[in-house]
Order: structure tokens, then sequence, then C-alpha cells
């Protein structure tokens, strides 16, 4: 009998998730909310969230987490720009080269230390914002769920919103319907930022184009709306690394259009497709990647790009194709960063990764935004649900059975599967070897 810590106090679905896909191994499994003391060398699996594991297990090859223990390279923007920076710089042949926007990162308490940056280590992004022809992302290096995101193209708006952020240091107790303070951070408590190149040529749909709930009826004039690629993958071992092919489109509320410099704030609504930030909109927002499939892709207004084109399957084929070799190299990237990331043999995680698709001209291009760990998989709603509890059946197949069971017929089977294959909706994208399980 195998005897499993689940606890996610702040996360019901995962709990009820990771719960029915342990009732779907084939191995007879006790599950606990805490480790019995007797439990010594006895197989233990901790399927838990990470600040409920016993991270001390982790040197006892009969225990198995969910969780690596250091993994800031991947989930810490700032860290994953300096990761794929360093990369990039040995390997400039990398997919990154063209799926990683432009980022700096910068590290500040106080909006007046920006005329040293701008000096040092900021002084190409200076002459860039000089020449004001790009837009530019603010985020903070270690918030989630689009708390202190803002977009400028010069430096007099970059030094106001720092210091608006520093206002609300003072201000946190007063409640606000504005959108962007309640988004925003309190600078002298994150000081981790980074500065991306703010794509501007995203690929456009329409999700009321695929009606959904008891709306029917598709309308008659579609506007393009802007939306980010939420995919989940697993990372098992030392290391092999699966892309979940099932993957969501999450829209912004309002119709794209390209910024404008204005003196009132940016209306960020319209850029934004975080579904943290559009709670209120329940499900309205996230499609299937294929539900999409002969959905009108919106140009971008001002150019006759894609104008009359629609999405195909092999159209997504090639995305999730371009997501998988994006995955494998940001993942070879942290395991050239061992400081930052340790793979354990004895270790699986499942992580949020999001894309955006751009237009490359003569067709799709792949940008990496974020990697998540723990994603919040509640906002997918409960209409596509299913796709997550196929998810989390899928890890107990791939990543559990064959770590307490090594001749079942689950391993014996995925034991010859190529890099690129696609088994149980998970596509391969990278198996190595860091080092054995002694």
């Amino acid at each position: 009998m195998l005897t499993a810590l689940c606890v996610w106090p702040s996360a019901p679905l995962t709990d009820s998730l990771v719960r029915k896909a342990l009732e779907s191994t084939s191995i007879p499994v006790e599950i606990v909310s805490s480790i019995p003391e007797s439990s010594g060398n006895s197989p233990l699996l901790q399927w838990a969230s990470y600040d409920e594991i016993e991270h001390e297990f982790s040197m006892n090859n009969s225990v198995l987490q969910s969780s690596y223990i250091i993994r800031k390279c991947l989930i810490r923007k700032h860290f994953l720009s300096r990761c794929i920076f360093s990369y990039l710089t040995k390997h400039p042949e990398s997919v990154l080269k063209f799926a990683w926007p432009r980022t700096y990162e910068i590290e500040i308490s106080f909006a007046d230390e920006l005329d040293e940056l701008f000096a040092d280590e900021l002084w190409e992004l200076g002459e860039q914002l000089e020449a004001a022809q790009k837009w530019w992302i603010l985020k903070p290096g270690m918030a989630d769920r689009g708390n202190g995101i803002r977009i400028f193209n010069d430096r007099k708006t970059l030094e106001k919103i720092l210091e608006e952020f520093e206002e609300e240091e003072s201000d946190d107790d007063q409640a606000t319907d504005n959108d962007e303070a309640n988004t925003a951070v309190v600078i002298s408590q994150l000081r981790h930022f980074v500065i991306q190149e703010y794509v501007l040529n995203p690929i456009l749909f329409d999700p009321r184009e695929v009606p959904i709930g008891s709306n029917t009826v598709k309308p008659s004039v579609l506007q393009g709306h802007k939306f980010h690629l939420r995919v989940y993958c697993v990372s098992s071992g030392a290391l092999t690394l699966y892309l979940y092919n099932r993957v969501l489109a999450l829209f912004s509320s309002l119709p794209y259009h390209t910024p404008v410099s204005q003196e009132n704030k940016l209306d960020l609504t319209p850029h934004l497709t975080n579904t943290s930030l559009q709670t209120h909109r329940g499900e309205e927002g996230v499609r299937l990647l294929d539900e999409l499939v002969g959905c009108r892709i919106f140009s971008i207004p001002g150019s006759a790009e894609q104008e009359n084109s629609t999405l195909t399957s092999k159209d997504v084929s090639d995305i999730i194709h371009q997501i998988a070799l994006v995955l494998a190299d940001t993942f070879k990237a942290a395991l050239e960063n061992p400081i930052n990331f340790q793979a354990l043999p004895n270790a699986f995680e499942l992580f949020g990764v999001d894309f955006l698709v751009a237009s490359s001209g003569v067709g799709f291009q792949v940008k990496l935004l974020e990697i998540n760990a723990e994603p919040a998989i509640e906002l997918t709603g409960p209409r596509l649900a299913w796709i997550l509890e196929e998810l989390f059946v899928d890890i107990g197949k791939v990543c559990v059975e064959p770590f307490f069971n090594g001749s079942s017929t689950a391993s014996q089977n995925d034991s010859h599967w190529p890099v690129g294959e696609t088994r149980r909706n998970l596509v391969k994208c990278l198996d190595t070897e860091v080092r054995r399980r002694i």
C-alpha cells in the first residue's frame, strides 16, 4: 500500500483532481493529510502544495514529491530572463532567439534610482526610449496574476509608473475601483522587475465566434481580441519534459488596438489577457485552441496581413510544435543553471506556461511570456474541467506509476517513447539525464 500525502489548503480543485488521479492508478493508495511518523523508508508520494511538502525527504529514494525544491530560474521572471540570456550567449542558434522578447532586468526600491540605472545597465533601453519606436511592458519579477503590469513607451511614463507604486505603499488601505490601482504593487517590497519589449503584432480572434453556454448565436460583427495561450507542461525526474496538448486560449475582454501615447493612464483592458483580472467574466474569455479552428484571424489595425485567413488544424499543430521546441530549450537553459534549478530524480512538477502567438510575416511565431508554478487551474472554469481531469490522470500514469512500479504495463509501454511523439495527449519535448537515482 502506497502512502500518499495530498494537501492543497488553498486549491480545493487541485486537491480533488489529485485524488481522482490517484484512484485511476494501478497502485493501491492510502491518502493521508500528514506523514505518519512510522513511515521510515516505506514508499511515500507527496503530491501536495509546495509549502506542505516535507522537502527533507527529497534525499530518500523511496519518496516521490510533486515539486522540485529549487526552480527559481523558471518561475521568477528576472531569473528566467538571466537564464535565457546566458543560454543564448552560448547557444545563439536556439529557438529562444526568436521566442523570447528583448528583456532587461532591474533591481529598484525607489523611483529616483532610475537615473543611475539609465546611466548604467539600462543605457541601451534609454536609447530606445529616446527613439520612441517601441512599446515596453513592465512586470514585477515575483508578482503573479497580472499584478504590477504596466505598458509604456518613454522614460517619463516609466518614472511616473514607479512613483505611483511608491505612493501605493502609503495608500494601500484605500479602496478603489480603478483597474490599474487594483493591480498595483509596492516597489520597495518587490524591487525586482523586468522590462520586456511589448509584442505589437499578436494574432487576434473574436472568442464569440465560438459561442459557449446558452449563447449559441454568433455576433454579426466580429472584432479581434488579444489572447495568450496557457500551456501545461510536466517535468519529471532529471529530466523528462512533457507538453499537454490541450492548450487554452485566454482572451482580453475588449477588442485589441495598438497602444497609443496619451496624457491619461493607458487603458490596459484590451492588452491584458490574465483571467485573474477578469474573474467577473467567468468562462466567457476561455477557449481551447482546438476550438478556434475555422475562426477568422484578424489583422492588426492598419495592416493587410492575413485579412481573410482562418485558423487551420495545421496551424494548431505548427503552434504546438513550436511550443514544444521552446519548452525544451527553456528547460535546457535551466539545467545549465544548477544554482537556481536543481532537477531531482525523485520529483515531478506541473507548470503553467504562457505564450503569445505573433505574426512573423510568413506564419506564426510563438513568444514565451512566463512560467508559473502551481498554476491557478481553477480559472479554467467548469466547462473545460475535463481537460484538467485528463491531465492529472496522465501525470499519475506517466510520473507516479513508473516510479513506484517499474514493471507496470504503463512503464513498459513508455520505455521507448521518442521525443516529439504524443501519447496520452502528452508530447515528449525533452528526454535527458542529469544524474542517476542512487
